[in-house]
């Protein structure tokens, strides 16, 4: 079992075409000198109105980890920008995608008992 603690990249704010490349210079600085295979939580909490450009920055943001050593899972997404990546076919290829308040959250399913089954 992996104990390393991740590393925290966090991204916030409205997200436009320029600042993609900025953000993975930024995670590839941070990444410098962790050890490999370190992970990293991109928590987007702080990201208003998400659209395209914020599926395009995860996905780059993915790679450029991936590329440099480094899983990368998605903390802190809205249902909206959840929705968003599965409409697009990328919430599996992006990893784990947790709620806002973490994986405690409620998740899909449920163990009550249904009617007319046994």
């Amino acid at each position: 079992m992996d104990t390393t603690d991740p590393l925290v990249f966090r991204l916030a704010g409205p997200l436009g075409p320029d600042d993609v490349p900025r953000l993975c210079a930024e995670l590839a600085e941070l990444l410098d000198g962790a050890a490999a295979g370190t992970p990293v939580d991109c928590d987007v909490g702080g990201v208003t109105g998400p659209g395209l450009v914020t599926v395009e920055a995860l996905a780059r943001l993915r790679l450029t980890a991936q590329r440099l050593g480094h899983p990368l899972a998605v903390r802190g997404a809205a249902p909206g920008l959840r929705a968003l990546l599965r409409l697009v076919g990328l919430e599996g290829l992006l990893g784990e995608v947790t709620p806002p308040g973490g994986p405690e959250g409620r998740t899909t399913g449920t163990s009550a008992s249904r009617p007319g089954t046994t």
